[in-house]
């Protein structure tokens, strides 16, 4: 099987090294990729979010199965063009992709569909955004309608602030504050059947403790031995399906990934928002644990033929990925340093760890940041605590000038444990 994986970060990169593992995948591609993609995968240049190019570089390759990984592209319709193009293609068309590219759009569809989620209002004016504000109190929750590369969310005890990012987005959804921890769950559909992944916890502030900013995520693991052992079931029920049905009742089915960011309230689960693709970090712990070969899943998912896989088969071990972003991120980062300690961490600390390339080029024989998140660090353990040492032993080893990282990924689920 020859596939095509569009993306270059650190998600494309994970899925890129999961396909790579997969003896039914002859052929392994990835336009535009990253530095380290370029180990796994043969790199194309083409513009992720033109769908013309992109179903034409799949035709060129003679590619049998596509995979789109980030967002942008999947709003834009890329998905669409290289499914008219006579390739199967995992990924949610454009209007299908609306539960990631409008909060107000997966709003309508979770009313529809009996989906239990925050309550919410959508604003456009400042009266509005003044009267939802009122409505809710403090903490306030705004986030941009659209897509916001996981900064368009502001939490915050400051009517001001939260007033000041709801105008500035000029469309935004406000919605009451959901108490309790986060949770992050995949679903593998082909707009009927739904198969789910294993949750995962992300974290999305900058600094340990869950202080500072927002930001695309800082890190993530699995699994969760805190969690209600029936917490799957009762999301693909209450959840996942309920949605899937509603977007193929619409006549606009969903197949792809469906990944359902979750809240577990005292008051039971609640939908924080949906992404139509894999979310990263989580897909760098998620997919370290999966055992079944991912490639003829995504395929039988894009051709609608999902009904015929068995349940996903999972390794009892732990994974915890932590990232390391540049200088100032999540501000407009520093770029350009060089990046060290690559090869002392593939030789010393391989197979339990290992790096992932999110923000990097090459330049000669050189690694050089490229972006807010650059890398990110994956590792595998017989628990938490054991894949939290080897993670962190490896991060110790990368040498990039002014980054950043959280210490305290998975530290209180480890200790639990």
């Amino acid at each position: 099987m020859k596939v095509l994986v569009i993306g270059g970060g650190a998600r494309e990169h994970a899925l890129c090294r999961a396909l790579s593992l997969d003896p039914d995948v002859s052929a392994l591609h990835c336009a535009p990729g990253n530095a380290g993609i370029a180990d796994v995968a043969e790199l194309h240049p083409v513009d992720a979010v033109d769908g013309a190019a992109v179903a034409a570089l799949a035709g060129r390759l003679e590619a049998d199965l596509v995979v789109v990984g980030p967002e942008a592209p999947l709003v834009a319709g890329v998905a669409d063009a290289v499914r008219a193009a006579g390739i199967p293609c995992f990924g949610p068309s454009r209007e299908a992709a609306r539960l990631e590219g409008s909060k107000a759009f997966a709003k309508e569809v979770m009313a529809a569909a009996n989906v239990p989620t925050a309550r919410s209002y959508v604003c456009t004016t400042p009266e509005e955004v003044d009267e939802a504000l009122d409505a809710f109190g403090a903490p306030y929750v705004v986030k941009d309608d659209g897509l916001a590369a996981g900064k368009g969310v502001v939490v915050t005890a400051d009517p001001e602030q939260a007033r000041e990012h709801a105008l500035a987005c000029g469309r935004v959804v406000i919605e009451e504050y959901l108490d309790g921890p986060e949770v992050s769950l995949f679903a593998i559909t082909d707009g009927e059947t739904v198969l789910p992944l294993q949750p995962a916890q992300d974290f999305k502030r900058a600094l340990d403790g869950d202080e500072g900013p927002n930001t695309g995520g800082m890190g993530a693991y699995s699994p969760l031995p805190w969690a209600d052992p029936k917490l799957v079931d009762e999301v693909m029920e209450t959840v996942l399906q309920p949605t899937v049905d509603e977007l193929r009742r619409r006549g606009t089915p969903f197949a792809g990934l469906l990944y359902a960011g979750l809240a577990i309230t005292g008051r039971g689960v609640r939908v924080i928002e949906f992404n139509a693709r894999f979310g990263d970090p989580e897909t760098q712990v998620v997919l370290a644990r999966l055992r079944t070969p991912l490639a003829s899943v995504l395929l039988n998912a894009a051709r609608g033929a999902l009904a015929d896989e068995p349940p996903l088969n999972w390794r009892g071990d732990s994974a915890v990925t932590v990232v390391i972003a540049s200088r100032h991120y999540p501000a407009p980062p520093r770029t350009g340093d060089p990046i060290g300690g690559l090869d002392e961490v593939a030789v010393r600390d391989a197979p339990h760890a290992y790096v992932l390339h999110a923000g990097t080029r090459r330049e000669g024989d050189a690694i050089l940041s490229a972006g807010g998140r650059v890398l990110s660090v994956t590792a595998t353990g017989e628990d938490l605590a054991e894949a939290r040492e080897r993670a962190y032993a490896a991060v110790g080893r990368i040498r990039l000038d002014g980054s950043h990282h959280r210490t305290d990924i998975a530290a209180r689920a480890a200790s639990r444990s």
